[in-house]
C-alpha cells in the first residue's frame, strides 16, 4: 500500500502534473526514481529530506547535509520516522543517500 508522499502532505502542487508544476517545475523528490517505493513511498516522495533541491518553506534547499537540520523539524519527516520505525521498515539516511548516487 502506498502511504502519503511529501506533495500529498505538504499540498504543494510540485509533483508531475500538480497545480505549481508549471509554474515552479516538478519537485526533485516527485522526480527521483532511483528511491521509488522508500518507505512505501512514490519516487522521492517519502524520504525527501534525502534528496537535494526540494523546497522548503517556498526556499530551495541544498544537499542533505546542508538541509537534515530543517528536515529534523518538519512535521512531515517526524510523521514518516515514527510510522516506519515502529512499523520496523525504517531505512537510515546513508542507504537513501547511497541509493540516489
Amino acid at each position: 500500500m502506498m502511504k502519503q508522499n511529501c506533495w500529498e502532505f505538504k499540498k504543494c502542487g510540485r509533483e508531475q502534473g500538480g497545480i505549481k508544476s508549471a509554474e515552479f517545475g516538478v519537485c526533485p523528490a516527485a522526480l527521483s526514481t532511483k528511491v521509488n517505493n522508500v518507505h512505501n513511498g512514490k519516487n522521492g516522495g517519502r524520504c525527501c529530506w534525502a534528496v537535494s533541491g526540494t523546497l522548503c518553506g517556498g526556499s530551495v534547499q541544498g544537499t542533505f547535509a546542508h538541509k537534515v537540520g530543517n528536515c529534523m523539524s518538519c512535521d512531515f519527516y517526524k510523521i514518516v520516522i515514527n510510522e516506519e520505525r515502529s512499523s520496523g521498515s525504517l531505512k537510515n539516511a546513508t542507504d537513501i543517500l547511497n541509493m540516489l548516487k
